[in-house]
């Protein structure tokens, strides 16, 4: 996701923040459980690989630090990742705008693309009024079904489908 500089918007993340046009209030979105089982599924099944191939050669109790090593950067990265995840999003008149958790605007723009698996995930692509596109994808149980609803909708108009 591209990182746009802009001062953080006021009030930092209330719910309650609708503008004065009469635009839609930001929708605070909470952690996937389905997106933190499958990153957890992949830690574990990439460690357990990197144990089995490193056992072959070094021995399984030669293997045993390097593979911790390596579970402890996918975790840090697990934890990288989860940090830079949006927590806020607008739907609005020209597109959709996306916050981090200190307030400050990630992207925003227009929905141009769509991709979605089921009822279950949401992948958009914004693009911005200049600069490069950026993808937001988004899992069912993080935010209300009504929204994930409007956007899936948002999405298939501006993909042209």
């Amino acid at each position: 996701m591209t990182r746009q500089s802009t001062a953080p918007a006021a009030p930092a993340l209330s719910p309650e923040s609708a503008e004065p046009d009469g635009a839609s209030q930001r929708i605070l979105l909470r952690r996937s459980v389905a997106i933190w089982a499958a990153l957890g599924i992949f830690v574990l099944t990439a460690t357990l690989a990197v144990y089995a191939c490193l056992a072959l050669h070094l021995g399984a109790w030669q293997a045993i630090p390097f593979t911790l090593a390596v579970w402890a950067w996918l975790a840090l990265c697990s934890l990288r990742y989860e940090r830079a995840q949006p927590v806020a999003l607008k739907i609005g008149p020209d597109g959709l705008s996306v916050w981090n958790r200190t307030g400050a605007l990630l992207a925003q723009g227009r929905i141009v693309g769509c991709s979605q698996w089921s009822g279950r995930l949401l992948m958009l692509a914004l693009m911005p009024e200049q600069g490069r596109s950026c993808t937001l994808l988004l899992a069912a149980d993080a935010l209300p079904a009504p929204i994930f609803r409007e956007l899936a909708v948002l999405g298939r108009r501006g993909a042209g489908a």
